[in-house]
């Protein structure tokens, strides 16, 4: 159904299937290059790189990691926000045949220190900021050097002379993109400047070589790295251009979401150099930076998370800023509410729509039309190429009947080939056939919309981001006084959910107030990961074999709240 107050935009039906194309990830960049040197295809904070200059400076780059001995199927692990030098650094990697390891650069130095010991990244090229964590986490791994990357030399040149002014203004920029970097460690653009560009005879990758690692909690928490061959990708850029009907060097999507984050990623990275369009880098997502942005270089398509079109929604609203040349925005990670999609549909006259997806699907599956056909509140219909089933989760090889509810699985060339170095949990993961099990129960409505039910996961899903409650609970157990805690999520409106922390306290402490359990969380927690509720309880739920019972928490922690 449709919602729309005002007249409906152009509308694209997608077909049901894609050929995809045997060829690595980086043959997609080589066409934007060649038939669209002259377009703009990054804006970082207002200065551009055009396609003809980012095929350069990715051959340059290229060269740089060659000479510090990068070879094929070695793991380079990129510690930065959005920016240009992410792009090249990106693209430099796969040209190399190397694999990209991507972290979120606000990464405590025990988070980080697992994932690059996991990788087994050899060079990392991180942000200034984060640098002083990455060489502490660098101990224990197979790290051998590190790169710092200067955020404000991607930025244009009066905003990056402006830096050096004694003014509030440049102080707080300044603090904002750089930090303090130990004289041993290398320095990104040096490395550029004194680069040769790798040969154009350099070998190619091939499609089914490895492309990409990007770390999920999965359904246990622990973090493993999903392996992406460059044809999961290929595959995806190429559903999702065939979904949206973009037209080739034409559209500017803004780059808001992270590009750790496998949504941001395909839609903000790879999809945009799929279709050569423009994308406008934020290193975070601020409505003011985004609206300033819309006066410079008005977007035509938003990647998003539901939460940040109501910020820029209000923002908007408070400027009187206009948002009518975005002819469509995708949201992911969290339900998107039908009133938030009717609220940017109307300011927008275009379109918003949910799509579904894991890290595991490169990520997206499933999306709603964008079509007078859409429903808001359901995940949509399979992508091009895409199939799936609704099993039994007790016995996958059970299907549900018609209209029932169960788990669903996905099929399709943007399937990942499986978890790094984890052969056991790749075969829970991935059935016979190349069926993904995804822990979400599903049912299929009659017209082949997908309606999420719930999660057979325990994972906390917070503005967008997942929580998982075996780490935070790892971390409040041992704050003093802590006997035991259970974490778990409560509905929290357009947030999603809320994080809550069920606790046992010893019997000599009488009572830990929230505040000190968030401050204590604060050490090692990303801060969407602190729990905003707490709930003392005598003792945890447990099952017949000690383990803690996590629904059964949630539902007093809910009883409490209705009470209260």
């Amino acid at each position: 159904m449709s919602f729309l107050s005002v007249d409906e935009p152009a509308l694209h039906t997608p077909p049901t299937t894609v050929n995809v194309p045997d060829e690595p990830l980086t043959a997609t960049l080589d066409r934007a290059v060649r038939d669209f040197p002259d377009r703009v295809a990054v804006d970082f904070l207002g200065r551009t790189t055009t396609w003809a200059e980012l095929g350069r400076q990715v051959r340059r780059a290229a060269g740089a990691l060659h000479a510090l001995g990068v070879r094929p199927g070695d793991r380079v692990a990129l510690v930065l926000p959005n920016s240009t030098s992410h792009v090249v650094a990106f693209w430099a990697v796969l040209r190399l045949g190397a694999i990209v390891v991507e972290h979120n650069p606000t990464y405590t130095a025990p988070a980080m220190a697992h994932q690059l010991a996991d990788s087994g990244a050899t060079v990392v090229v991180a942000w200034e900021k984060a640098v002083p964590t990455v060489l502490e986490a660098r101990a224990a791994t197979s790290v051998r050097r590190v790169v710092a990357v200067d955020l404000s030399q991607d930025l244009p040149t009066t905003k990056r002379l402006a830096l050096s002014l004694p003014l509030p203004a440049a102080k707080a920029l300044r603090t904002r993109l750089r930090g303090p970097v130990p004289p041993q460690v290398d320095s990104w653009h040096r490395l550029l400047r004194r680069a040769r560009p790798l040969p154009a005879s350099y070998p190619a990758p091939r499609s089914g070589d490895i492309a990409l690692l990007q770390y999920t909690g999965g359904t246990t928490g622990t973090p493993k790295g999903a392996t992406l061959l460059h044809r999961n990708l290929v595959a995806n850029a190429l559903q999702g251009a065939a979904w949206t009907g973009a037209e080739p060097g034409t559209e500017v999507v803004y780059g808001v979401l992270p590009f750790f984050h496998a949504f941001g990623l395909t839609l903000c990275l790879s999809y945009t150099t799929r279709i050569a369009g423009t994308v406008v880098l934020f290193p975070n997502f601020d409505p003011a930076q985004v609206l300033a942005a819309q006066k410079r270089r008005p977007g035509t398509f938003l990647p998003a998370v539901a939460t940040m079109l109501d910020r820029l929604l209000d923002a908007a609203d408070r400027e009187g800023a206009d948002l009518t040349s975005f002819r469509y925005a995708i949201c992911g990670a969290m339900a998107l509410p039908p009133a938030t999609a009717a609220r940017w549909e109307k300011a927008t006259h275009g379109l918003a729509i949910e799509g579904y997806g894991m890290t595991e699907t490169s990520p997206v599956a499933l999306g709603n039309p964008l079509t007078a056909a859409r429903r808001p509140g359901l995940l949509g219909l399979p992508f091009p190429s895409t199939r799936i089933r609704v099993v039994d989760p007790e016995d996958t090889d059970r299907d549900m009947p018609d209209g029932a509810q169960g788990e669903l699985l996905i099929a399709g060339p943007q399937v990942f080939a499986g978890y790094w170095n984890r052969p056991e949990e790749t075969a829970e993961q991935l059935l016979p056939g190349g069926w993904l099990r995804t822990g979400d129960l599903v049912v299929v409505e009659p017209d082949g919309f997908v309606r999420l039910v719930d999660r057979i996961k325990e994972m906390i899903v917070c503005d967008g981001f997942k929580v998982y409650p075996s780490q935070v609970e790892d971390h409040l157990r041992l704050m003093p006084g802590v006997l035991d805690v259970a974490v778990v999520g409560e509905p929290a409106g357009d947030h999603g959910e809320s994080v809550v922390a069920a606790i046992v306290l010893d019997e000599l402490i009488r009572n830990v107030d929230l505040a000190a359990v968030r401050a204590w969380g604060e050490q090692h927690l990303a801060r969407y990961a602190l729990p905003r509720r707490l709930v003392v309880l005598p003792e945890l739920p447990r099952s017949q074999v000690g383990k803690v019972l996590r629904r059964v928490v949630r539902d007093h922690v809910l009883t409490l709240r209705e009470e209260s």
